[in-house]
């Protein structure tokens, strides 16, 4: 089976949709016939489907999410793409006071079908404000589903998926996931949302991991295996809808989980996984629940503080010895 980038993979997604579907359109700073987006996803897109289906809009986060909204709950099926996830911020009434209620406060009579495209994390030396992962403030806002792939695989069928739901969806890629290559196959397929995907199967602890700390935890896992130790690797691939039972599955089976996510420890993902846990698999555990994530600081611009704040294989590892042995 072929094997393409996750960059490639995410372009697939977005040509077969709007193709498929006119009302699919893509709107963003610097997506069109110039520069093909940031990360080049959306590059030979406008030559081929017009500059009325590919939009450069200006640099205002708001703008681009208040046009995209206000198309979706009129019959159209947006894909917005904010040039970095951290950008969001300046869109945040856009998207949850207004896109993520407007079905509620309308009594379902509204639909928005719309896909929010951000990439996400650290790595690359941009800086404080360019590098966070801030997944966990759109957990907080009821209405908006959030998919997180890892893989191209994943990458292609959550895409897919979004732009065919009904309803908002954050749709957030890591900045070091682009160049990735994997088996994506030809034929058409989508993911369902709430499906949780084991990337590898073990015995001795559970390690729930998302975006580019799938990678990682795999490392990790790698080099436990050669020390004895079994890893089950668990990428929930959507955080809205989150697979709980997945989770709660393989602690049952475990008895150990450590929880791996690039966003700050202090109310984060890990912190809401955590939670899940110990409500519902509390009495299946053999050791204390572990986190690993960011210190509770802004990603630094020098690259080895960057990289010591970064969660890594090392840090993985060490997290598990501490509940094994």
């Amino acid at each position: 089976m072929r094997e393409i980038t996750y960059r490639d993979a995410l372009h697939e997604a977005l040509r077969e949709e709007m193709l498929r579907d006119e009302t699919v359109f893509l709107l963003g700073e610097d997506i069109g016939r110039y520069w093909h987006g940031a990360f080049k996803v959306t590059k030979g897109l406008a030559e081929e489907f017009g500059d009325e289906r590919v939009r450069d809009t200006p640099i205002s986060e708001s703008a681009i999410i208040g046009v995209a909204t206000g198309a979706a709950i009129t019959g159209m099926r947006p894909v917005a793409e904010i040039m970095f996830g951290d950008l969001s911020a300046l869109a945040m009434d856009q998207i949850a006071n207004q896109a993520a209620k407007l079905s509620y406060m309308f009594g379902g009579q509204a639909k928005v079908p719309l896909v929010i495209r951000m990439p996400f994390g650290a790595g690359v030396n941009i800086a404080a404000h360019h590098s966070q992962s801030l997944e966990a403030w759109f957990m907080h806002v009821p209405g908006l589903k959030i998919a997180m792939p890892s893989t191209p695989y994943d990458a292609k069928g959550l895409l897919k998926t979004a732009i065919q739901d009904d309803n908002p969806v954050m749709f957030f890629e890591h900045k070091l996931l682009y160049a990735i290559g994997g088996v994506v196959p030809e034929e058409e397929y989508t993911i369902p949302f709430g499906m949780a995907d084991v990337k590898r199967d073990g015995e001795d602890v559970t390690i729930v991991a998302t975006l580019y700390m799938v990678h990682q935890a795999l490392a990790a896992a790698e080099e436990l295996d050669k020390q004895g130790i079994e890893a089950e690797v668990i990428d929930p691939r959507t955080l809205v809808p989150l697979d709980k039972q997945a989770v709660v599955n393989s602690v049952k089976k475990t008895g150990r989980i450590v929880i791996v996510t690039e966003d700050c420890k202090t109310a984060g993902v890990s912190a809401e996984i955590a939670a899940v846990v110990a409500e519902e698999a509390l009495d299946y555990l053999d050791a204390p629940i572990k986190r690993v994530a960011e210190p509770d600081t802004p990603i630094p611009f020098s690259p080895p503080l960057e990289q010591f704040v970064i969660p890594n294989e090392k840090s993985i590892i060490k997290a598990v010895k501490e509940i094994v042995y």
